[in-house]
This record gives structure tokens, sequence and C-alpha cells, in this order.
């Protein structure tokens, strides 16, 4: 439920009022009780947004957490052996060019 800010036109006495979407404007004031008071606009309430910051990827479901570190498990283990038949081809190299010398 929202509060209202009213003003009376009579006084101009301002309060707010914590009341239903659907509820009726107030018309008395509370102040000099004539039939006087209008509902005005008022600013409303800001959003805090606390900490570091806040992403998309924050609130994902359990489900794509679990998907998404299968998949990153599988791309780190089909780029590991890549690395190694690289390795042994250089080291094989390597080794291959002092027994020419020899």
């Amino acid at each position: 439920m929202p509060t209202y800010d009213y003003q009376c036109r009579n006084c101009d006495h301002e309060w707010e009022l914590f009341q239903s979407i659907t509820a009726n404007p107030v018309r008395k004031c509370p102040e000099c009780g004539k039939l006087k008071a209008k509902r005005v606009i008022g600013p409303g309430a800001g959003i805090i947004f606390k900490g570091s910051g806040f992403y998309q990827t924050d609130y994902r479901s359990d489900s794509y957490k679990k998907s998404a570190a299968a998949d990153k498990k599988s791309q780190d283990s089909s780029s590991k052996p890549a690395e190694s038949k690289n390795k042994s081809k250089s080291e094989s190299k390597s080794t291959s060019s002092p027994s020419k010398s020899d």
C-alpha cells in the first residue's frame, strides 16, 4: 500500500496518509476540518542499490549454474590435451637436434 501526500487548499496543511490504491482520496483536512484537501503528486520512494553491484547472472537458477560449470570443465579438459601435444612436439624437435650434432 502506498503513502499519499495531501494538502489542504484552505489552510495549506500538508500530511501523508498510508492507504490502499483503490481507496478514495481524503477530502477532510485533519487540521481545519474543511473539505478542501486534495491529493498531491509526491516524489515517491527512490530505489537504493547497496553493494558492489547487481548483475544479470546473480540470480541464475541452480540448473543453469550446474550446466555452466559442466561446460567450463569440458572446455578446460579439451584445451589441456592440445597444449600438451604442442609441448611434446616442440620437445621432440629440441631433443632430435642435439643428436644430429653428435
